[in-house]
């Protein structure tokens, strides 16, 4: 025996609401003009039937959809998650429906993803930048005649409009922080920046800043581990080990980061007397309570927002400006010495 119903189309409802189908069809597309009684009717009987109407079908036939295509890193990831909770609060209520794909930092996988959902013929792609895109990924972009919208860098702005970040202002708002506070062995925690572009760059800004007041940044990273908190903690004792002299620790994210303090609160080095430590993305702020990270806070849900009305405006035939840039806000908390105190005060 079959576990499969019968499925309703458009005729079952027709013949319930006592219409012929392409009333149904208007009706249901919101077309025509059709009576209020009659458009009740017929609402209500696709309702009792359990009718679903084939998006994909109407797309390919009219080359329109309500269907955006947004590929990220991570659903799992807090970050790109409130990425794509700001697209989707942006794109629901004007009947855009989002269809996600993970590229887990690979670029075969986001090429194979950008091909199966250009394939559906999108209203728009959304994609994370900051990944190492390859070359038959960028011909596919370039063949798309839908718009699209890289998000969360820009540094490097590309596709039809960008919103996200200046990582390589976050590294320098980081070494600025430590450098006023006169910290001088500075230490760099990270994990799969070969992967991570973004990240990378927010590296290499640190690295640079630091470099140009004389200051050597040590460096602890791994390409095998995921940047999340039991990597810090692993790295961070790794670091202690082969540099005990530490002042200061920038981590690559928060979650990597609170796995470096339960460490250095397990093996005595007081922080932030002993030891400073700053994050980044600033998703460990809304549930701080006796610690609280200095961060690099950085409005997640509003990138989202930003991106989903720009692909409305285009959508709409309206002209939009190449990018928008999120504001970054160094939030000081108690893991690093407020200026005006001494260090070991």
């Amino acid at each position: 025996m079959s576990l499969r119903g019968k499925v309703t189309t458009l005729r079952d409802v027709a013949i319930r609401a006592g219409v012929s189908t392409m009333t149904v069809s208007k009706v249901l597309r919101g077309a025509g003009t059709i009576s209020e009684e009659t458009r009740r009717r017929v609402k209500q009987a696709a309702e009792e039937l359990g009718y679903l109407p084939n998006n994909l079908a109407g797309s390919l036939s009219s080359r329109k959809s309500r269907m955006v295509a947004v590929i990220i890193p991570s659903i799992s990831d807090i970050v790109f998650s409130e990425v794509l909770s700001g697209i989707n609060s942006t794109l629901r209520p004007q009947g855009l429906q989002t269809f996600i794909g993970e590229s887990l930092f690979d670029p075969a996988t986001e090429t194979e993803l950008i091909r199966a959902m250009l394939s559906f013929r999108p209203a728009g792609i959304l994609l994370n930048g900051g990944i190492a895109r390859s070359a038959d990924a960028a011909k596919l972009l370039a063949r798309r005649n839908c718009p699209a919208i890289q998000l969360w860098d820009c540094d490097r702005r590309a596709l039809d409009f960008s919103a996200g970040p200046s990582h390589e202002e976050a590294g320098r708002l980081v070494a600025n922080h430590f450098l006023e506070r006169g910290m001088r062995r500075i230490a760099y925690v990270g994990a799969e920046l070969d992967k991570d572009l973004c990240a990378r760059r927010r590296y290499l800004a640190l690295k640079s800043s630091l470099a140009a007041a004389g200051i050597d940044l040590i460096t602890v990273t791994c390409e095998e581990r995921p940047r999340q908190a039991v990597t810090g903690r692993y790295l961070t004792e790794q670091l202690l080990r082969d540099h005990p002299g530490i002042e200061a620790v920038h981590f690559l994210n928060d979650a990597m980061a609170l796995g470096g303090l339960s460490h250095l609160h397990e093996a005595g080095f007081p922080v932030p007397e002993r030891i400073s430590v700053v994050g980044f993305n600033g998703t460990s702020l809304a549930n701080a309570v006796r610690t609280r990270l200095t961060t690099i806070d950085v409005p997640r849900a509003e990138i989202g927002e930003k991106a989903a009305q720009a692909l409305l405006r285009m959508i709409g035939g309206e002209g939009v400006p190449d990018a928008w840039q999120a504001r970054l806000k160094l939030v000081q908390g108690n893991t690093t010495i407020a200026l005006g105190r001494p260090q070991g005060a």
